[in-house]
């Protein structure tokens, strides 16, 4: 039953990840897995090992059924009970499982494209490599409804969303021009403003000891591109002269221009579309102190989903010199 449960929990449909990416995920953390358990026991036992090796009480769950858990329990949002019921042990089984795993998931940081053994886990990071590769960051919010906290209770009104009057928690997201994730996470409760947001996660910092990034937000961060106009581009502001009253080359003109740059940064929105593929990040069910990890892990996987498609060349539109030939 074991045997089974395993090939059913590791289709793609059910983990979200595909048996080559699934393979390479457990020789990555398996060890990791060990180290910290081994870690454990030390310091339970409060010296070194006594026994062998293998020596003692085994497992419910080998290693490879506690990641597949995990996985289909951040994929589809399926319970611990019914995981039970799927590997015929107690939901606290899994649900120490889960608490196992997770951590080394969030851990792993964010891929890079086309450098494999490259991971960014810092803003430091993200604004070093956009740096040294010339990208173009593009930044963007993003809110997961989370359960409301109960009556009575400390700073019940600081998770109601001004925007979709829901209790959410905020995070930020960085992709670069091909929509894949570079860096996600500085999570905040839904009151807080992205510009408020932004001061806090120290983003307009590193704009300030890298002049030469530069990136494509939304409205909702146009008090950085006003700070950094060189670095930061926002959709043009409409004025009076843009009104209904102005020319309609002016109007034109205005449109044109909110367009291509809502076209360069949409690409973010596509990073955030992934993410919510993922049942957790559409409604978050689970206790808030945990979304942090969880986002982190999933936002991981996405990543290396993302570095794994290839480039998409946008084809040249320079005019080329046609050479006449002879009749």
């Amino acid at each position: 039953m074991t045997s089974q449960a395993r090939t059913a929990m590791s289709h793609a449909a059910l983990c979200g990840l595909s048996q080559e990416h699934l393979g390479e995920l457990t020789m990555e953390l398996a060890t990791r897995w060990e180290a910290r358990c081994e870690s454990g026991r030390r310091d339970r036992r409060g010296g070194v090992r006594q026994r062998d090796a293998g020596a003692g009480p085994k497992y419910e769950l080998v290693f490879v059924d506690r990641l597949l858990a995990t996985l289909v329990h951040l994929r589809t949002g399926l319970t611990h009970a019914a995981l039970g019921v799927i590997y015929e042990v107690g939901s606290s089984t899994i649900g120490r499982a889960i608490a196992e795993i997770r951590p080394l998931l969030a851990e792993r940081g964010f891929a890079v494209p086309n450098q494999p053994r490259l991971r960014l886990r810092t803003l430091e990071d993200v604004f070093a490599y956009a740096e040294a590769e010339n990208v173009t960051l593009r930044i963007d919010g993003m809110e997961t409804q989370v359960r409301r906290p109960r009556a009575g209770r400390p700073g019940r009104r600081a998770l109601v969303s001004g925007k979709r009057r829901q209790n959410t928690i905020k995070t930020t997201t960085i992709s670069d021009g091909q929509g894949r994730t570079l860096w996600s996470g500085a999570t905040r409760p839904g009151t807080m403003h992205d510009q408020s947001a932004m001061r806090t996660e120290g983003i307009a910092e590193q704009f300030r000891q890298r002049p030469g990034v530069k990136a494509e937000v939304d409205d909702g961060y146009r008090g950085l591109a006003n700070e950094f106009p060189e670095q930061v581009s926002a959709p043009p502001r409409k004025t009076k002269r843009h009104g209904d009253d102005a020319p309609l080359t002016e109007q034109h003109g205005w449109r044109e221009m909110k367009r291509r740059q809502s076209s360069r940064r949409i690409c973010v929105e596509h990073a955030n579309a992934e993410h919510r593929q993922w049942r957790p990040l559409q409604r978050y069910t689970g206790r808030r102190e945990t979304y942090a990890e969880t986002h982190r892990a999933i936002a991981g996987l996405v990543s290396d989903r993302a570095a794994r498609r290839p480039t998409r060349r946008k084809a040249s539109t320079e005019l080329v010199l046609v050479r006449a030939t002879a009749c």
